[in-house]
């Protein structure tokens, strides 16, 4: 089939920031270029950017397009992709984010039990417990203190939740952190081919704890399936299945969390609607998820045959990236002011989650956390205020990952605070 001629614009990709210096920014530049943009991943890697939610939809429903870069990608089977690439974990892993197919249907269905809604629902006693004993050690603290609020509760409340489901003793957790961090990060601070080796070692020893004392937990369930029938999920599977919903699990959390507390300390009028009932907790945390996804673009698809968009083509092999970020401020469905926060809007559909096939299993248990631990931050510190200017916190080294490195805040009103109001 002959292809078609690119456009002199469509030809020329936009660079997507590594360090994540600008993601709304970007978002727009990718939203205003088209449904469809060549844009460029590290080490010149080329792509196409889906910016728009309803090509989105059609695209992950179509059976044309795989995640299996080991069966659908000829640059990352003819080797051309250097196992130092800082996004090489989310196309080399061998779980259901990459499985296509029947193998996609096969793992979704040993993992989908632990994600109904009666047993998210069961958490709930769980989440509040966490929360309650983080809040009562913050309460603890110097009046003056300045916390890290993203490290000591939006990373704490996700981490605690995610190592309870999967069983993860409280040894394991800080390097896993490490770990994650560095996986979503692309600009990370150490070889890739060394913090995914380390991922599987720490797994591979959650794995043996487990195998030698299980319990019930979700890893246990994963090894029974596993040592029971090996047709069903190999070692190397059940191992990445525990990094993807553990990882997953724990960093779109935090930056939910960190988001939605970030556009309520620098939106001083949203707390007065909230504690009136005029705003509804639910309806902040659905706007936080559109116009700060917490993973802002989702690497990867690849196009198996050649499919036409528009005048465009997405060429048999060529990467597919989604601009989860650009689609979410999609002015055809949220108008003009798609690009303010603004949580009354009647219309806060959102991709932040996915679409499809592959639908995030765990928003349900995202949305329990948020909707339980933001209620429960400002109802206990009324006060709660950054420590710093808005414009001096720092994004995350990251245009997969969307947050702030740190949270700095004080959890009472300060006097020359208090003297300025």
């Amino acid at each position: 089939m002959t292809a078609l001629p690119p456009s002199p614009v469509a030809s020329t990709p936009i660079v997507l920031d590594p360090t994540g210096t600008d993601i709304p920014g970007e978002a727009i530049r990718l939203r205003e270029r088209g449904r469809l943009v060549r844009v460029e991943l590290p080490a010149g890697v080329q792509a196409w950017a889906v910016t728009d939610p309803a090509l989105l939809e059609e695209l992950f429903v179509d059976s044309r397009v795989s995640k299996d870069a080991a069966q659908h990608w000829p640059a990352f089977i003819a080797g051309e992709i250097s196992a130092d690439w800082p996004l090489i974990a989310w196309v080399s892993v061998r779980n259901m984010l990459t499985a296509y197919g029947e193998d996609h249907q096969r793992l979704r269905r040993l993992i989908g039990p632990a994600f109904t809604a009666r047993r998210v629902t069961a958490l709930r006693p769980q989440v509040e417990r966490i929360s309650t004993e983080l809040l009562d050690d913050l309460a603890a603290r110097p009046a003056d203190a300045v916390i890290d609020l993203r490290e000591e509760y939006a990373a704490q409340v996700p981490l605690q939740v995610i190592s309870a489901l999967m069983g993860v003793p409280a040894d394991l957790q800080p390097g896993l952190r490490q770990c994650i961090d560095e996986i979503f990060s692309t600009s990370p601070q150490r070889d890739p081919q060394e913090t995914f080796a380390d991922m599987v070692g720490i797994l591979g020893t959650l794995v043996a704890r487990r195998r030698a004392e299980p319990g019930e937990d979700m890893t246990s369930l994963l090894i029974g399936h596993r040592d029971e029938n090996e047709d069903r999920l190999t070692e190397e599977e059940l191992v990445h299945t525990l990094l993807l919903v553990i990882s997953a699990g724990f960093e779109t959390t935090v930056n939910l969390l960190g988001q939605a507390i970030y556009q309520l300390l620098t939106r001083p009028e949203l707390l007065p609607q909230l504690r009136a009932g005029t705003l509804s907790w639910s309806h902040l945390i659905e706007e936080t998820l559109r116009y700060a996804p917490p993973v802002a673009n989702l690497p990867l698809r690849y196009a198996i045959t050649d499919i036409d968009v528009d005048d465009q083509r997405i060429e048999a092999g060529e990467a597919i990236i989604t601009s989860i970020a650009a689609a979410n401020r999609s002015l055809a469905l949220h108008g003009p002011d798609a690009d303010e926060f603004d949580p009354s809007r009647t219309t806060k559909e959102h991709r932040s989650f996915g679409y499809g096939t592959h639908y995030c299993l765990g928003a349900p248990l995202a949305r329990l956390e948020a909707e339980i631990a933001l209620p429960a931050l400002f109802e206990r510190f009324p006060d709660l205020a950054l420590a710093v200017a808005p414009e001096e916190l720092k994004p995350l080294s990251s245009f997969i990952s969307q947050g702030h490195q740190s949270l700095p805040v004080f959890m009472s009103a300060q006097p020359e605070a208090a003297a300025d109001r």
